[in-house]
């Protein structure tokens, strides 16, 4: 029971150590020609964690509540282990492929209407409050006429990730 109760604290061990040491067995493994895409993921820190934790604890478990020898709670730990190998690599898979939308950009912002928070001089930079991808941010604003507090503006460029050029709004 010793050796399965080591395995699987080695591989709780394994886990603790891809939180630091995340990817290093797929660059190891991803020379690997002849079985190109083969090792994609299945030899994960996280997956070889699961696999030795299991099959470790799992045959300490089968060991230690049945009257079953150590070649069967090696092999019911053998089956549990790829099982909750197998379970990591896709849950991991799963989570690699969530797709979420797409980066906002300043283009984005072209045409969006928003207001000024501070005033905008002839000659400098003001801020105002504009709508991004459902959130309010404020940028450095600049405009070819001053522009007083709280009026509306409209965006017609991004010079820069966090400038924007406005005009008023006409009404």
């Amino acid at each position: 029971m010793t050796w399965f109760l080591g395995l699987g604290i080695a591989g709780l061990a394994v886990l603790a150590l891809s939180l630091v040491l995340d990817g290093v067995l797929e660059g190891v493994f991803g020379g690997v020609s002849v079985l190109d895409g083969f090792f994609d993921g299945l030899l994960s820190l996280p997956v070889v964690a699961a696999t030795v934790s299991v099959l470790g604890f799992g045959g300490a478990i089968t060991l230690g509540a049945t009257s079953l020898g150590a070649a069967a709670a090696t092999g019911v730990g053998a089956l549990a282990g790829i099982g909750a190998g197998w379970l990591t690599w896709r849950f991991s898979r799963a989570l690699m492929r969530d797709q979420t939308t797409a980066t906002p950009r300043g283009d984005d912002l072209i045409g969006t209407a928003g207001s000024v928070v501070t005033p905008i001089p002839a000659e400098g930079y003001g801020e105002v409050l504009l709508r991004l991808a459902g959130q309010r941010v404020k940028y450095a604003a600049r405009s070819t006429a001053p522009v007083a507090r709280g009026t509306e503006i409209w965006v017609e460029s991004a010079p820069s990730a966090t400038s924007v050029t406005v005009r008023p709004v006409d009404r």
